[in-house]
């Protein structure tokens, strides 16, 4: 079976090929000063014809999304809570739903419409996630508090844990690794999560962000890189 993964974020694009579990290929895009605006549309259109795929799974880190209790159902009010926390585009963005039943929780995030449209033209079978629901899935957590932190290319996202009990999520496009400090550790002081009680994990692209991991080490007691992404190993698409 051939498997196509794709995962958007901010700026990027990170296109992953899968024949029977085994990764043949894997590629990421970001939008710079020096490529064109719509670089990530142009290498969509590319990878969605380059062959037959059996399926594919889109994973969305924008951060255009909102937090709510499982079996929450008024769902024509997505997009009215989505924008409490960013602006949202009705006619430009599809409403989508994520559900994450480890923790009773489910997201409601966008995902850009043309982006929709050309994936679901090729008539094959798709799963749409968010990526805060795949990294909520991937977590091992026990019953102390945590910090969980995810890092991109130019973004981060992390949640809060304490008792086995979501306090706070949240999806930063920052442009510096010293803003990703600043809001984990504002984030610490408003939750009530002492430094020394709490432990932090890392995951992603640690290596890529080594002087945010280097500098939280020197605030924090426990910290722990779980996952750090090498090529042909992404955290949120593996």
């Amino acid at each position: 079976m051939n498997v196509l993964n794709l995962l958007f974020t901010k700026d990027g694009l990170i296109c992953q090929i899968v024949k029977n579990k085994n990764i043949l290929e894997e590629k990421s895009y970001f939008v710079t000063e020096d490529t064109p605006a719509d670089l990530i549309e142009q290498k969509l259109d590319e990878v969605l014809i380059k062959q037959r795929f059996d399926e594919i799974h889109v994973i969305s880190a924008f951060n255009h999304f909102t937090l709510m209790p499982e079996g929450f159902s008024e769902h024509e009010t997505g997009f009215d809570l989505i924008a409490f926390n960013a602006p949202a585009n009705r006619e430009q963005e599809e409403l989508m739903l994520s559900i994450n039943k480890k923790f009773n929780i489910q997201f409601y995030y966008t995902f850009p419409k043309n982006y929709y449209k050309k994936i679901k033209e090729l008539a094959i079978p798709v799963h749409f996630n968010f990526s805060g629901e795949k990294f909520l899935s991937s977590i091992n957590n026990k019953t102390t508090k945590e910090i969980h932190i995810n890092l991109y290319h130019n973004q981060c996202e992390f949640f809060a844990i304490d008792n086995k009990k979501i306090i706070l999520y949240n999806n930063l496009d920052v442009n510096s690794e010293v803003d990703f400090l600043y809001f984990i550790m504002f984030t610490l002081s408003k939750i009530g999560f002492g430094i020394n009680e709490t432990t932090f994990y890392a995951y992603g692209e640690t290596t890529e962000n080594e002087t945010f991991i280097s500098e939280l080490q020197k605030f924090v007691k426990n910290l722990k890189i779980v996952f750090d992404n090498i090529p042909n190993k992404n955290f949120i698409l593996n």
